[in-house]
């Protein structure tokens, strides 16, 4: 059964923040990974640069629930870490936008994938899959010209080295973005596959 979370104290610097961890969907308790990201939300230091410390203990293992630690209602935890400055933040907030923008176009690509697979199993009359075929194809280059488009403004985000959250983020959505445009090519393959097995059989009918 699914617990109510847990309420505790976390100092950092000179603040003080009671803040209440609840866990993940699906999992029965909170783990170092909850406390984290209510952490970042709390106190602006992003995940990757905190340092988490409970009884002299620092916090590494991500995934290891709080009550293993000793982690109770009411205990206090140290955070050790710097929050990004007002300049990398306004960066991150364009990454987050970006972010937004390529989950929109994934659920563009899982539809269309959808679409495809009943196809391929049959769900659409014979006469009318030659031009859904076509509709797929063009929908297919449309998504592809979108997740470029929002590659190319990633490129044009100007980085410093030391915005290390902000490289981290766009380098994890660069690979993302890749990951996905992989995946349209692959559709695409299977949409001219599927074509083509239309295209034969309807000249085997023919003859």
């Amino acid at each position: 059964m699914a617990t109510a979370g847990l309420s505790v104290t976390v100092t950092h610097s000179n603040e003080k923040h009671d803040l209440h961890v609840i866990p993940q969907e699906g999992c029965s308790e909170p783990v170092v990974q909850d406390l984290a990201q209510v952490v970042e939300e709390a106190t602006g230091v992003p995940l990757p640069f905190q340092k988490l410390i409970f009884k002299g203990k620092s916090l590494k293992e991500m995934e290891t629930p709080l009550s293993a630690l000793g982690i109770q209602n009411g205990c206090r935890v140290m955070l050790i870490g710097k929050k990004n400055s007002p300049e990398e933040e306004a960066e991150l907030k364009k990454l987050k936008d970006l972010e937004k923008s390529v989950e929109k176009i994934a659920d563009q690509l899982e539809e269309l994938n959808k679409d495809l697979t009943g196809i391929q199993q049959g769900f659409l009359a014979k006469d009318l899959q030659a031009e859904a075929l076509c509709k797929l194809d063009r929908r297919v280059k449309v998504t592809i010209e979108q997740f470029m488009k929002i590659l190319e403004e990633i490129d044009t985000l100007i980085l410093p080295e030391n915005f290390k959250d902000s490289r981290l983020k766009r380098k994890g959505l660069v690979k993302r973005i890749q990951a996905f445009l992989a995946e349209c090519d692959t559709v695409e393959q299977n949409i001219c596959q599927e074509t083509e097995r239309l295209q034969s059989t309807n000249l085997a009918l023919a003859d």
